[in-house]
């Protein structure tokens, strides 16, 4: 493999890898407040839906990301008020998410635009551009360094320069901050956080809110970034992947980046399956690429499982004591 499509492959490794590490984030705040939510698939899906739908009504990539963000945030107060506040099963109400976005996207889909659950395609304003960062032509011609900066770090939309910035930001939150320590205590003990006079209901809907907020963002971006559209179910269980993603980096900021990468790269290789030939003289069925990231879930979810030790309140309701 030469210098060139290494950087291919990475670049399409980043790509990929961008709306597993926001759904990853998004989970991982959710879940270390002891709200563990399944629901990231249903939440990415409905987000991709009214970004692309109001991006392409207004013209404006912006509102769209604005909708997506308000549509999943929506999403999260409903698995909020089902359990926190109804103190409802927290894996049925995620699966229920899920089921409601899939069937209502297609359904205002198809009642919006008649195009059999799709939107149409976007272009112009209503999708977020490649952006070149500050000497990347300059530095273009530099051997090595300047195809690296030129072709792998430069040329990604600014919501990929956002999910990596997201990763210092949670880590610095979630270790460094009062409200950090205090939501990673309220997955762990919400009793003792109680005894201090600290709201565990706040904090839960405050975790719930983030969530849906970073699923915003990462439905948005496989609309009006990574895809010119929507298109019925285009999440792809990309959701579920994120949360196999989370139990692998073991509830980690830094290592959620890795392990959505490594995600992202088996994403890559699949759209390269000559590379596997020229490397091995092997040729792999596509359709063999394709399961890679979910064989990876599969296994990853039978073998860490058990082993990565999720927050100790996770899943649990909290009942204040009188």
């Amino acid at each position: 493999m030469d210098f060139a499509t290494l950087l291919q492959l990475l670049d399409a490794t980043i790509r990929l890898g961008t709306p597993l590490l926001l759904a990853c984030l998004a989970g991982l705040f959710s879940e270390r407040a002891g709200i563990f939510d399944i629901g990231l698939e249903g939440k990415m899906l409905i987000a991709a839906f009214f970004s692309a739908a109001i991006a392409y009504m207004s013209g404006s990539v912006w509102l769209g990301l604005l909708a997506g963000i308000l549509a999943s945030m929506a999403l999260s107060a409903l698995h909020g008020l089902a359990s926190i506040t109804f103190r409802g099963n927290q894996l049925i109400s995620g699966v229920a998410i899920n089921f409601l976005a899939a069937g209502l996207t297609v359904l205002v889909a198809q009642s919006w635009f008649s195009q059999g659950g799709r939107t149409p395609s976007l272009i112009g304003q209503a999708r977020f551009e490649p952006v070149t960062l500050p000497l990347a032509e300059a530095l273009r011609e530099v051997p090595v360094l300047g195809p690296i900066y030129y072709d792998l770090i430069s040329g990604h939309t600014i919501l990929v320069y956002f999910a990596f910035l997201c990763v210092p930001a949670t880590w610095w939150i979630l270790y460094r901050t009062r409200f950090g320590l205090r939501l990673r205590a309220v997955g762990e003990n919400p009793a003792a956080v109680d005894t201090a006079g600290v709201s565990v209901i706040a904090l839960r809907y405050s975790a719930v809110a983030i969530c849906g907020l970073l699923c915003g963002v990462a439905g948005a971006y496989l609309a009006t970034a990574l895809q010119a559209g929507f298109v019925k179910d285009m999440s792809a269980g990309r959701g579920y992947i994120a949360l196999a993603a989370l139990i692998f980096s073991k509830w980690r900021p830094w290592y959620a980046l890795f392990s959505t990468m490594l995600f992202g790269f088996l994403q890559a290789l699949a759209l390269r399956p000559d590379l596997i030939e020229k490397a091995t003289g092997v040729k792999v069925q596509v359709q063999l690429l394709d399961a890679l990231p979910y064989i990876l879930t599969v296994i990853i979810l039978a073998g860490f499982v058990g082993k990565a030790i999720p927050p100790r309140a996770g899943g649990e309701p909290y009942v204040k004591e009188r």
